[in-house]
């Protein structure tokens, strides 16, 4: 998949089937989306391109009017996200910054300027809930009267829902901001997971007895947070399961290394001795947060810090071993 900053590139390509979204965590409703773009591009022989914005648009909003509430809590990171789209099949992401330039446009100058000049726009897939320029003002009627008088076509795709529920990136939220990792896992089509490079923390974790890999992410507000039984992909030629904290972890100084961030800790139950102390920074890892253990807790000094991490270590240890023992007596039922 081609990734582009702004549409202003001399290999964008010069027509392209479209939709537009924030497509904040790929779930399913977004991959049903993409398959049919997919289809839809190959039907006019041209690639299929997803534009998307960085920051979300309510991040802008809330930072203009200085009310972060109103930010909303972000499911995947860039990374994340534009790795899901190339998993789907794009083949083509514009990433636009959202800025004060692109809020003012108005809904036709966003189609002159960004669909038809920008990309070249023959198709466009838009979800049924769709708003475009500024102040929201463009609607789905108006973008398929632009498409009749303009020539390019015009498709709204409904709700996708998933046992009755209509999947969405609130629902999305939702389930992990309450911990409900399996259902998480069923609007995602797959488990949660965040990834990033491994970057050099306190190092704190080895005097405790519990070396941890550490993800920073530069937006504040995750989806989900607290302590996880995980998986860890990208140090071995298999999954490691492990504990993670993924929060700002109020037993310490807020003022150490992290400067407050948000953080995702991770704690490999058996570390690979092939890494060694140093072996994991740098890497790109990927962290699957399978099972919610509990919220982050503030611990009165390192000696309960220390019980509460082997409590958790414990925790996940039987988390693993219960799932081992559920694969081995489905495997075996299958077998009979």
């Amino acid at each position: 998949m081609q990734i582009f900053r702004g549409f202003h590139h001399p290999d964008i390509a010069a027509a392209c089937a479209l939709t537009i979204g924030n497509f904040d965590g790929v779930h399913r409703g977004h991959q049903a989306m993409l398959a049919l773009l997919n289809s839809e591009a190959r039907h006019r022989g041209v690639p299929s391109c997803v534009m998307t914005f960085e920051p979300h648009p309510r991040d802008y909003f809330a930072a203009i009017n200085r009310q972060p509430d109103l930010a909303p809590a972000r499911i995947a990171t860039l990374r994340d996200k534009l790795t899901e789209l190339q998993r789907c099949g794009a083949d083509q992401c514009v990433v636009l910054p959202f800025d004060a330039r692109l809020c003012a446009l108005s809904p036709q100058a966003f189609i002159d300027d960004v669909l038809l000049r920008g990309v070249g726009a023959r198709y466009v897939l838009v979800g049924d809930d769709f708003r475009f320029g500024a102040r929201r003002a463009g609607d789905y009627a108006m973008l398929d009267a632009a498409g009749q008088t303009l020539g390019f076509d015009v498709a709204r795709m409904n709700s996708y829902e998933v046992h009755g529920l209509r999947v969405s990136s609130s629902a999305v939220r939702d389930a992990l901001n309450q911990g409900r990792m399996l259902d998480a896992e069923r609007l995602l089509g797959r488990p949660y997971s965040i990834s990033g490079h491994v970057v050099h923390g306190r190092k704190l974790g080895r005097t405790l007895g519990c070396r941890t890999l550490n993800l920073r992410f530069s937006h504040w507000k995750p989806a989900a947070s607290g302590i996880f039984a995980v998986r860890v992909h990208g140090l071995s030629s298999e999954p490691l399961p492990g504990v993670a904290n993924l929060g700002i972890r109020p037993s310490l100084d807020a003022n150490d290394v992290n400067g407050g961030r948000v953080l995702l800790e991770t704690h490999c139950l058996d570390w690979p001795e092939a890494l060694g102390d140093e072996g994991a920074y740098g890497k790109i890892i990927r962290v699957e947060l399978l099972h919610k253990l509990h919220d982050e807790l503030k611990y009165d000094g390192l000696e309960a810090l220390t019980r509460g991490i082997a409590r958790d270590c414990a925790d996940a240890r039987s988390y693993f071993s219960s799932l081992h023992a559920q694969t081995h007596r489905q495997t075996t039922r299958d077998r009979i």
